[in-house]
């Protein structure tokens, strides 16, 4: 197992290759692995990305001239200082690993360098600390405050694994029956009425209930996010769609009736909403590729005006899903971020002429950030004076004991509501 963690270590940290793809590959080629190998080789894999900056830190504070050390035996020792960090003993991790007595007293010295933390500036601290590059720290710290080091940490933490009912098929408590039958014991989630967490790491993928349809796999977050688009069963727009995790949730709302357009510019994510569709049972959803620009204004054209609902799930940095996703965190610099920033300015302004007066126009993100959230959205308000907010607590689940909007906008914290980061905002159009 350790030398597959390395192997995918490398494909990561090396060749920059996404580190879902990369175990997803690795553990293809093992399927000799026990189920309890496989999920102890992708814990150990996320589990150093969660922390890489701090064991590279460490590391390098103590063991001397690291860098004349073979690449594959740095990886080595990064691997053990992460096992021993989330509290394996250096004694057991050492003799697993078959750690030369040099490397394993090198282990023991990093773990001493913690001190040495305290004598950094509060920005740099915080990026080791938290594994975050240093301008996320900042942004972090103005987001945050006081709260930034507990928001960053919690962002370093193994994610729940949450499913959504599928309302085309039956309810959450009917699913949970179904489930528990199956072997997995699953708990309601606290927001909304469709969500289960599952209580522990199991191969969804594999059970008869998923090929059924009968749930998919999405977070307590991204379930509120769809939330706020309340379809009716008319003409709806999802208009990032991607692989349509929330397309399918919309889908439902609408009991598949109506008209749902999923639209985005990658065909082959849409083929994968196509046959998530299929297994849903989702029978009202359009796809359509907008990969060429004769057929994207086609589109839009057709379109204009006419839908009662717009989603704009916009790309963005991904800073509320680095806890699934902590690899992100080391591919994303100011640049990324400003080219991200642009494009959700573009797409609210492109898609905002399908709504139908008095429709709705949804915007969202999976980011912590302000100037992908707030500001994107107070900007088009501003150019737009044909559309308002509206208050995201409309749509929201009543039962929630904690706040989950911050000046009539869905904002959501791991930190503080144990979901993915996310935001969204309602904005209606004037008659």
């Amino acid at each position: 197992m350790t030398q597959l963690c390395l192997e995918v270590q490398g494909a990561v940290r090396h060749e920059n290759r996404p580190a879902d793809r990369a175990l997803e590959f690795a553990l293809r080629r093992s399927r000799h692995l026990y189920a309890n190998e496989r999920r102890a080789v992708a814990e150990q894999t996320y589990a150093l990305l969660r922390q890489r900056r701090l064991v590279d830190y460490l590391l390098e504070a103590g063991f001397p001239g690291l860098e004349r050390v073979g690449v594959t035996r740095q990886d080595m020792l990064r691997l053990a200082l992460s096992r021993v960090l989330l509290g394996e003993e250096p004694e057991a991790v050492a003799g697993i690993m078959k750690l030369a007595r040099s490397e394993a007293a090198a282990i023991s010295r990093a773990q001493e360098s913690r001190h040495l933390l305290g004598k950094l500036g509060r920005v740099e601290r915080l990026g080791i600390e938290a594994s975050l590059p240093n301008f996320l720290a900042q942004k972090f710290i103005e987001e945050f405050g006081e709260e930034a080091a507990t928001a960053a940490q919690a962002m370093n933490v193994r994610a729940p694994l949450c499913v959504r009912a599928n309302r085309l098929k039956g309810d959450r408590e009917a699913l949970r029956e179904r489930l528990k039958r199956e072997g997995i014991e699953a708990t309601p989630g606290q927001f909304g009425p469709d969500s289960l967490i599952v209580s522990e790491s199991v191969n969804l993928f594999s059970l008869a209930s998923f090929k059924e349809g009968l749930f998919e796999i999405q977070d307590e977050g991204s379930q509120l996010l769809g939330a706020l688009v309340d379809a009716p069963p008319r003409i709806v727009v999802d208009a990032c769609a991607g692989a349509g995790g929330k397309t399918l949730q919309l889908a439902a709302q609408m009991k598949n009736r109506g008209e749902l357009f999923a639209l985005d510019i990658s065909a082959r994510r849409l083929e994968d909403l196509r046959k998530r569709a299929r297994r849903a049972g989702a029978h009202n959803v359009r796809v359509v590729p907008l990969d060429e620009e004769d057929a994207a204004k086609e589109t839009l054209a057709r379109l204009s005006g006419a839908a009662e609902r717009v989603l704009v799930d916009a790309p963005c940095s991904g800073t509320g899903t680095f806890r699934r996703k902590p690899d992100a965190r080391y591919r994303m610099d100011e640049a990324a971020l400003a080219t991200y920033v642009a494009r959700q300015h573009e797409l609210l302004a492109a898609y905002a002429p399908l709504v139908k007066p008095k429709g709705r126009l949804i915007y969202g993100t999976c980011s912590m950030l302000r100037e992908e959230n707030e500001a994107v959205a107070e900007a088009f308000l501003r150019a737009h004076s044909d559309f308002a907010l509206a208050s995201a607590d409309t749509w929201l689940p009543k039962e929630s004991a904690l706040p989950l909007t911050r000046d009539g906008m869905l904002r959501l914290y791991t930190h503080k509501h144990g979901t993915d980061g996310f935001f969204g905002a309602v904005m209606i159009r004037a008659a």
